[in-house]
């Protein structure tokens, strides 16, 4: 018998986290689910912790080189069986009816992917949900423009790219799709903007289903200018497969933009922080979008790039640049 879903964990050095993401998918209600758990050469016991559950629906792939998320993805779906493909990273959790409510309203819509609301959990123990109910009640269907225009560095309305979807398998394999292993930011974007973009149907489904756990280490990784670049060569290669036109490429031209604000932004940042003035203003001349990024008047910066440096016992931590910065520049770290 064919199983329903293939739950597919990327594991690194997730030893306190693993059994829950485990135990949440093998909980799931009214599907037959089989976990793949594709560790991408931990050094803390999360292997022997996923052998120790003992779970006959459990598998355990080892891989024999760090490989990053994407490659640790595709050999866990190399290994799938099931008919639907869903991905869960090593800390977060599902909800017991979510596979099941998904699946459903893909068939009814005769869709290959499908995705719902998350729930962010944070440190303190207080909830809230990523998408606003009424904000998923009218977005029946997700489309490749509304998907792209949401995926915009600086944006302070929601961002689809948080989405966990559920795919057909056969829908992978007919497109030859697969997350790119050359990227280790940005790979689960383009998987699924190369899903939509390859006539993909994906319904969206209002309710929360995907827990997205908040905790010490995770939002660790902070975007630098090297994530920034690896995304605009990223958007390269899929525009190269997938040429645009009409609002997918006004999207697309719009969240290039916003990745060429945020490179000329950050550029600017290391220049004042390196106390190079000469260099921060040929970025700012060469893109002045960037200044409005910076939460202190630039004018202030300058007064104490120029300034003789005073001696600090401890230095104050510094508030964000801004509500969308703090919200897009924070990365959850996944390996």
């Amino acid at each position: 018998m064919t199983l329903d879903v293939s739950v597919v964990i990327a594991a690194y050095n997730a030893a306190d986290t693993i059994e829950r993401a485990i135990r949440s998918a093998v909980a799931q209600q009214g599907v037959t689910v089989e976990v793949i758990v594709a560790d991408d050469c931990s050094t803390d016991g999360t292997r022997e912790a996923v052998a120790s559950l003992g779970l006959p629906s459990v598998r355990l792939v080892s891989l024999d080189s760090n490989v990053g998320p994407g490659g640790a993805r595709n050999a866990g779906i190399a290994a799938a069986s099931a008919r639907w493909i869903a991905v869960l990273d090593a800390d977060d959790t599902m909800q017991p009816g979510r596979l099941q409510r998904l699946i459903a309203a893909a068939g009814r819509e005769e869709a290959d992917i499908a995705v719902d609301n998350l729930e962010v959990l944070h440190l303190d123990g207080r909830k809230e949900r990523m998408f606003p109910d009424d904000l998923l009640a009218l977005t029946p269907q997700l489309t490749l423009p509304d998907f792209i225009d949401s995926n915009r560095i600086f944006r302070s309305t929601h961002n689809f790219g948080y989405m966990k979807p559920v795919i057909r398998r056969a829908f992978l394999e007919d497109k030859g799709l697969a997350f790119d292993e050359m990227l280790r930011i940005g790979e689960d974007y383009l998987l699924f903007a190369s899903a939509l973009a390859s006539s993909g149907r994906c319904v969206v489904v209002p309710e929360v289903g995907y827990t997205y756990h908040i905790r010490e280490g995770s939002i660790s990784r902070v975007l630098h200018l090297h994530h920034v670049e690896a995304m605009l060569e990223g958007d390269r290669k899929f525009l190269a497969s997938f040429p645009l036109a009409g609002p997918a490429a006004a999207a697309q031209r719009r969240r290039t933009r916003s990745l060429q604000e945020a490179h000329a932004f950050l550029s600017l940042v290391r220049h004042l922080k390196n106390r190079s003035p000469g260099a921060a203003l040929k970025v700012a001349l060469g893109d002045p979008v960037a200044l409005r990024h910076l939460a202190m008047p630039i004018a202030a910066r300058w007064r104490r790039l120029l300034a003789p440096p005073t001696p600090r016992k401890r230095a104050a931590p510094r508030a964000a640049s801004s509500p969308s910065t703090a919200q897009d520049l924070a990365l959850k770290n996944k390996g």
